[in-house]
């Protein structure tokens, strides 16, 4: 049941810590009298969001359910405060209370509302249900932006701190409250909130009568009789020289579209998720290779697993004409495969077929299902992109198995996530020695290990590059494989020209391999061809426009390039996208706040990036201004176990001393740190560029001829 509001899923979403609930159900029992309280309260049929058994760790996994983004499009927020669920580290505070403030800040209605009486309320209508710390108050009202004010369902006696329960007995309880009367006092508040959204929801105006009155104009001279057709006349002369070609040509470029959507798993069996997902990457695979189609990159289509928007609006979303989706059984040695391709503007299926084949011939199906897109869009396939297509990298279906198990693993971009595909990776090749992917597959995997530091460095990128090497030795025409080592190449051994050599080679073999164009877009930033990297970056983000790797890399570029409007713009777009893992955007945003002068935006910016020490921040803001704020980060920072010397040396940058700024990069640069080389076109440095010590850093990296911005 949606809200009674259009647009909003759900009236009201009852936030919880699941360690609340799991001793005694007080949660589902307050939820359960509450709809009855509503019942008796409203007219209308009011829907309630209650997750009875949410998974408490998701928060250490990363694994959330897209689908909670809409969930939390509600009109009022109920977080029941404990004294666990004031932990910034806790899913339902961080992903939940916080991520709903940010969502309803931003809406129509906005986060508080003005009453007919004057009064304003909050749209999070907190429950308490403990007597909280001082420093979890106002961690409350931090998030809040008020005082927390909350119906209390608190019982309290000598050294007594508990939930209140409906048997509790008034006169025993300190606080002298009555269960019933606190749930009629939740309802009743629900229903001000309600009532005053219901108000103040904007309606459909009639334009006024006078909109639609004849416009006079002054009476003409008959010199205006003669100039004005004459220079409508040449206007439309010239619009027409440019526009109907334009108009004339045929749209092949934009009908030549599709993006391929994850399907569904019908196995019955959780774990076959990484067959139905491996299907979609080896189908995608194919297509990139047809040089005719623009193909949207699986990262960005996976967030339509289990969606509820229709194929117009995700086409129109990814800017695609034509939507890929379809089903995968797997029973025994025996797999169904279903597809249909739909044209997304105007919802009419272009093309189905059902496969019912032996698992040997999974390799011939993804082929089929690749060449049959290609028809019905009217792609001409080359003869080398048909040899390529039908061209199998292993022949053993058991390798292949693994493989995909592999990717499956690779692509959660977790630390446990790598070590897991690198095992299936070695395992595949172990079966095949000449399974080119799966050496590629553990370049990556060795590759994000060390550039995350779960790996020390060089020996994580020492590894990567011989595994990248040994693909290409099977495959030369591996574009994956071209992209690793082209990366490895100007990360970690800084040789610019010969990465650009592979990028471009990658960039050759396969257009419509976004990761290539990602890839050689930060060569080009580091080597300070700002014209370049915009260009690569945007066709990475047309190829894959919901990747978040994508968007923060543009918002980093537009920071570079000296435009932050812009980047401003994309650290908004990348908050969007990734909501449940947006803390990383929060630095940005304070980079750029920082370099417009907004302090105070600034300081908002890293509160929410460290929101653990937000009161700390507040208080060292107002009495030592923003010159304190770099201190205490840096007193932070040296005070951790492992320093990160680039945000040291950025951080005394801020406070433009050198002496420090330098010795810390000097420190990085021994420690061969894997984004050093970012600096050569990152204008915080811009205090030190002409210092020799600065330079010299830059020549030890081959960058000396790479000093001019083109």
């Amino acid at each position: 049941m949606s809200s009674i509001i259009s647009g909003y899923e759900y009236d009201i979403f009852i936030s919880y810590r699941q360690k609340d609930n799991k001793h005694d159900g007080w949660v589902t029992e307050f939820v359960d009298n509450l709809k009855g309280e509503i019942e008796s309260t409203f007219k209308e049929e009011i829907s309630i969001y209650f997750d009875i058994n949410p998974s408490d760790g998701l928060l250490e996994t990363h694994d959330v359910a897209e689908s909670l983004k809409d969930k939390l499009k509600c009109l009022v927020f109920i977080p029941i405060i404990s004294r666990t669920y004031c932990d910034p580290n806790c899913f339902a505070w961080e992903y939940e209370f916080k991520a709903f403030v940010e969502q309803a800040s931003k809406d129509q209605f906005g986060l508080k509302l003005k009453l007919p009486n004057g009064n304003v309320v909050n749209r999070v209508l907190p429950v308490r249900i403990y007597e909280l710390d001082t420093n979890d108050i106002k961690l409350c009202e931090f998030i809040l932006g008020g005082v927390l004010r909350s119906v209390d369902f608190i019982y309290k006696s000598a050294g007594v701190n508990r939930p209140l329960n409906p048997s509790d007995n008034s006169h025993d309880n300190l606080n002298k409250t009555y269960y019933r009367d606190q749930i009629n006092k939740v309802a009743n508040s629900i229903k001000e909130i309600i009532t005053s959204i219901g108000q103040h929801f904007p309606q459909k105006e009639e334009a006024p009568k006078e909109a639609f009155k004849p416009i006079l104009f002054p009476r003409e001279s008959n010199k205006t009789k003669i100039i004005v057709p004459t220079v409508i006349a040449l206007v439309l002369l010239v619009l027409a020289y440019f526009l109907i070609p334009t108009l004339s040509k045929p749209k092949e470029q934009f009908e030549k579209s599709v993006a391929v959507l994850p399907f569904a798993n019908l196995s019955n069996d959780p774990e076959q998720e990484y067959f139905s997902d491996g299907i979609v990457e080896a189908i995608l695979d194919h297509l990139f290779k047809i040089g005719e189609l623009k193909v949207t990159s699986g990262t960005s289509t996976k967030r339509y697993k289990s969606t509820e928007l229709s194929v117009k609006e995700i086409g129109r979303e990814l800017g695609v004409s034509s939507i890929l989706e379809g089903s995968v059984q797997k029973i025994g040695n025996n797999v169904r495969i279903t597809a249909q391709l739909i044209d997304s503007r105007t919802d009419v299926h272009l093309w189905s077929e059902i496969y019912d084949r032996n698992i040997s011939d999974i390799f011939s199906i993804q082929s089929e299902v690749a060449q049959s897109v290609a028809r019905e869009l009217k792609a001409t396939l080359t003869s080398k992109e048909k040899g390529q297509i039908e061209k199998n990298q292993t022949s053993s279906v058991i390798a292949y198995n693994l493989y995909l198990q592999g990717r499956f693993f690779w692509n959660k971009r977790t630390e446990e996530g790598q070590k897991k595909s690198i095992e299936f990776f070695e395992k595949s090749v172990a079966l095949d020695p000449n399974y080119a992917l799966a050496y590629a597959g553990m370049a990556d995997a060795y590759f994000i290990l060390t550039w995350r530091g779960w790996l020390p460095n060089p020996e994580g990128y020492i590894r990567a590059k011989g595994f990248a090497l040994q693909a290409l030795e099977i495959d030369n025409n591996l574009a994956e494989a071209h992209t690793s080592l082209g990366w490895l190449l100007f990360w970690s051994e800084w040789k610019w020209e010969e990465a650009r050599k592979e990028l471009n080679r990658a960039i050759e073999l396969n257009p419509n391999y976004a990761n290539a164009h990602q890839a050689y877009s930060e060569l080009l930033d580091i080597l300070r061809q700002d014209k370049a990297a915009r260009e690569q970056l945007n066709l990475a983000l047309e190829l894959d426009p919901l990747s978040p790797a994508m968007n923060g890399l543009n918002g980093l570029h537009y920071y570079n390039e000296g435009k932050l409007k812009e980047s401003l713009e994309a650290c908004h777009r990348l908050a969007e996208i990734d909501l449940y893992n947006s803390q990383g955007v929060y630095w940005q945003y304070f980079r750029i706040y920082l370099r417009n002068g907004e302090d105070l935006k600034a300081i908002e910016a890293l509160q929410k990036l460290m929101p653990g020490n937000a009161m700390t921040i507040k208080e060292v803001y107002y009495k030592s201004g923003i010159n304190g704020i770099f201190n205490y980060l840096i007193e932070s920072e040296i005070n951790k176990s492992t320093n990160y010397f680039r945000t040291l040396a950025s951080l005394y940058a801020k406070l433009d001393k050198k002496e420090e700024e330098l010795s810390w990069l000097e420190k990085a640069m021994k420690e061969n740190l894997t984004n050093l080389p970012e600096i050569n076109n990152n204008p915080d440095f811009d205090n030190v560029r002409s210092e020799p010590r600065f330079q010299a850093i830059i020549k030890k990296m081959r960058l000396s001829e790479y000093l001019k911005k083109e």
